[in-house]
Formats: structure tokens, C-alpha cells, sequence
């Protein structure tokens, strides 16, 4: 009797260590350990995460990080983890969210546009993408790179046509300028760059004009106007004497490109700069800003007219008034300054 009991108990504690360790096997791996209300909720995993780390980014979207450890070091998940970004659906088990991090990430669109400087758009990157605002300008500054597709440190803006791309989120910086540079060969299309040389342009010196005229105006359908001012006034060997040229010699003398200047002064079409385009003839180095596509386009294909001047109008905010004659350009722009004294605009 006293054997059968002993026999009995040693049956039901392995029925029950048999039911424990099925209760923990399937609540470790099949039951739902996900711990938000959304749909879905997205993770971001460094290049180099351990689990430890991952565990931290993964503590506010799960119950228990104890399981998933352990469920991740029993899939070997926990030794080989990628980085990327990943969408965790609700209700998801540690089996789940394991075999969905074990596959491909999710692409990330990028978005930028407008900005002055590759510091600018590095810092735009870094805020999108994995990799840090230092990695991405060192990156765009590879002098080796440059000097092999056609460009220089001065030019190297030209490379990046504004718009939305998918990229993997921890793409390296040296993938990212390759596909920047396939972006700007299919966007210069051989219409692109029989417009350009049609404008006596390269495909950088029309960038380079059409961030002038990006900076001169946001109206769109004027920018054509502009462009085709600009082009006339190179065609005459005339200076372009463009302020934009000068608020950015201004900022670069200054090293300071967080200045606000909304006049330019007399004095300051002194400053001694190859950016200022009233004293020096021709374009500026490179690109004072990353103009839009439209910008682009607008110098490609202007809008033609024999205009070589043209100042603010007063009378219709946001767009300009031309003239054929400095004479009748004069006139007009003494107009302008009037106007612009009484809005009492400092510096």
C-alpha cells in the first residue's frame, strides 16, 4: 500500500512538472505577449544590437521580457538579430514577433528638400535614418567620390534631387550617396540635359541657377520668369547680382547660416566672396540651396522674354516686376524701397 502511494505520487509530480512545462513551452512561445492597444507598433533595431538592448526598445511593447528572452534563445534568435525596423502586430506571441524580426525590415521613406548645406541635409538624414548627422556629411565629403562622378566640395549639393525615397532604415552612408547618385542620373533624362545645354548649361550649373531662383521666388508658375532673366543676363556677359548670393556670403563669412537677413544693404555688395554675384561674373561655385524639382525645371524651360531686371512688386505679394531697361527697372525700384521703408524691415 505504502509503495502504491509512493508510485502514486511520483506519477501525478511528473503529470504535473509534464503540465507546468507544457503550460510554460506553449505560454512562452504560442501565447500573446504583445502589451500595446494599436494595431501594429513599429521597433527600430541598431546595428550590433545584443539582446540586452533589444530587450530595452522591446520593454514598453511586450508583458514580459523574461519570455521573449528566453523564447528568442531557444529559436537561437537571441545571438543573430537584425537590425532594421519591423512592425509588431497586436496579440502577437514571442513565436510571432521572433519569426518577423528574423525577416525582412521595413523600408522607411525619406523626405527632404530646401536645404542650404550638406550639413543641413545631413542633419535632415540623421533624424530619418539610422545612421548619425557626423557619419552622413563625412560621407558626402568623400573627396575620392566627388572627383569621380564630376563634382567638388562646392558642387556635392547638386548630387541630391529633393523628393521622397524608401531606404532600409539602417542603409550605411556609403549606399546612400550610391543611390543618391543613381537618382540624380535618372533624373537627368536626356530631355533634361538637351534643355540644359540649350541654356549654354551643364546639368550642375542649372542646379546651381535654379537655387537662385528658388531663393528669388516660391511662386511656381514665376519662376520661369525669373530663370529666363538670369539666363538672358548670362547670355550678355552681365553679372547676375542676385541677393540670395549675397545673404549666403553673408552667413558663410559669418559661419553662421541661422541668420535671419531680410534686407541686403549697400555694404554688404562689397563682401569679398565668389558666391557674391555682384561683384564676381557668372555663376557662384556651386548650389546656394537644394532647389525643387520645379526650380530645375523652370531654368530648363523658361519662359522666354527679353526682360534683364526685375524687383519686388508692392502691389502683388509674393511675385515680381520686370523691365527691359535699367532705366525703367530704376524707376520701379525706387517704388519698392519706398514701400519697403514703411514696413520698417530690420536686420
Amino acid at each position: 500500500m505504502y509503495k502504491r502511494k509512493i508510485g502514486l505520487a511520483i506519477v501525478l509530480f511528473i503529470a504535473a512538472f509534464g503540465l507546468y512545462f507544457t503550460y510554460t513551452f506553449y505560454r512562452v512561445f504560442f501565447l500573446p505577449n504583445t502589451a500595446f492597444n494599436n494595431e501594429s507598433s513599429y521597433i527600430f533595431i541598431s546595428t550590433g544590437s545584443e539582446i540586452d538592448a533589444l530587450l530595452i526598445e522591446l520593454a514598453p511593447l511586450i508583458k514580459s521580457t523574461d519570455d521573449f528572452r528566453l523564447a528568442a534563445e531557444k529559436k537561437g534568435y537571441a545571438s543573430r538579430i537584425r537590425a532594421g525596423k519591423y512592425a509588431l502586430d497586436k496579440g502577437m506571441s514571442n513565436n510571432d514577433m521572433i519569426n518577423r524580426l528574423r525577416g525582412k525590415s521595413l523600408p522607411v521613406k525619406v523626405t527632404f528638400n530646401n536645404q542650404e548645406r550638406l550639413e543641413d541635409l545631413a542633419g535632415r538624414l540623421a533624424q530619418q535614418l539610422e545612421a548619425d548627422s557626423l557619419a552622413f556629411l563625412t560621407q558626402m565629403r568623400d573627396a575620392d567620390f566627388l572627383a569621380k562622378n564630376g563634382f567638388d566640395q562646392a558642387t556635392a549639393l547638386a548630387i541630391y534631387i529633393p523628393n521622397t525615397y524608401e531606404f532600409f532604415w539602417n542603409v550605411s552612408t556609403q549606399d546612400f550617396q550610391k543611390r543618391m547618385l543613381k537618382q540624380y542620373e535618372y533624373f537627368w533624362t536626356s530631355k533634361r540635359r538637351n534643355a540644359a545645354q540649350k541654356q549654354g548649361l551643364t546639368p550642375i550649373e542649372a542646379v546651381t541657377l535654379a537655387a537662385i531662383v528658388q531663393k528669388e521666388s516660391l511662386k511656381n508658375d514665376e519662376r520661369p520668369l525669373i530663370a529666363q532673366v538670369y539666363l538672358n543676363r548670362l547670355k550678355k556677359k552681365m553679372r547676375l547680382q542676385a541677393d540670395p548670393t549675397v545673404i549666403y556670403a553673408l552667413k558663410k563669412e559669418q559661419d553662421d547660416f541661422s541668420l535671419v537677413i531680410r534686407r541686403v544693404l549697400r555694404k554688404d555688395l562689397k563682401i569679398k566672396s565668389p558666391y557674391n554675384t555682384y561683384r564676381t561674373k557668372g555663376l557662384p561655385p556651386g548650389p546656394i540651396a537644394m532647389p525643387d524639382i520645379s526650380a530645375i525645371d523652370a531654368v530648363l524651360f523658361p519662359a522666354p522674354h527679353k526682360y534683364l531686371y526685375f524687383v519686388v512688386d508692392p502691389n502683388k505679394p509674393g511675385y515680381h516686376d520686370f523691365s527691359t531697361s535699367l532705366r525703367e527697372h530704376n524707376r520701379k525700384a525706387r517704388k519698392y524701397y519706398r514701400w519697403l521703408n514703411q514696413q520698417k524691415l530690420y536686420r
